[in-house]
Parts: C-alpha cells; structure tokens; sequence
C-alpha cells in the first residue's frame, strides 16, 4: 500500500550538484523518519542522511558538509540536497520511510551518476 517515489537522479559532472526528492504515498499514519540510503555496484548499501519527524539529522561522516537533507512533513517528502559531488557517490540511491507501528519502507531507487 505504502508507495515511495524518488525523483532528481541523473548525471552530473564531479563537483555538481543534484537535489533527489521523495514523496510517501498510500498510508495515513505517521512517519517517524525518512532517509536516503545509496548502495553502489558490488557494495553493501549504507545510509546516507536520516531525519526525523522534529528535524533532527544524521549522516554519513563521507557527506557531511556536503549534502543536506530535509523534509516537509505535511506532504511526506523528503529532499537530499547534494552538492560538491565526487565520482565515488555514484550508486542507487533510495529513500526509506519509517512508519508508526510498522517497518521500513523502500522506493524503487534513483541512479545518482557522477562523471570526473
């Protein structure tokens, strides 16, 4: 029932800036966190940036200072703004959402390229 839907993904030169967003769909109840994960070719995916219904973030030590994330709760949507991006961000990208009373869900991933 619960539908994630990423969007902002694409090919960007080393250095670029890219801003993914996400919107959650299907569910009335509340979302306690969103979050960006990314998992690149061959690796395991790993978090990106977390935040939670009141604002507080987490991330990555690898994006800190670089990308930033944020949400508007009233529409259920979480943003990533990236900037300086570097060749080793390339990977999937995928939002995740946290429901009350329930797990985690999954978009279907965006492709975050980064060319040097």
């Amino acid at each position: 029932q619960v539908r994630l839907v990423e969007s902002g993904g694409g090919l960007v030169q080393a250095g670029g800036s890219l801003r993914l967003s996400c919107s959650a769909s299907g569910s009335d109840r509340r979302i306690n966190v969103m979050g960006w994960y990314r998992q690149a070719p061959g690796k395991q995916r790993e978090l990106v940036a977390s935040i939670t219904s009141g604002g507080s973030t987490n991330y990555a030590d690898s994006v800190k200072g670089r990308f930033t994330i944020s949400r508007d709760n009233a529409k259920n949507t979480v943003f990533l703004q990236m900037n300086s991006l570097r060749p080793e961000n390339t990977a999937v990208y995928y939002c995740s959402a946290r429901y009350s009373f329930s797990g985690n869900y999954w978009g279907q991933g965006t492709q975050v390229t980064v060319s040097s």
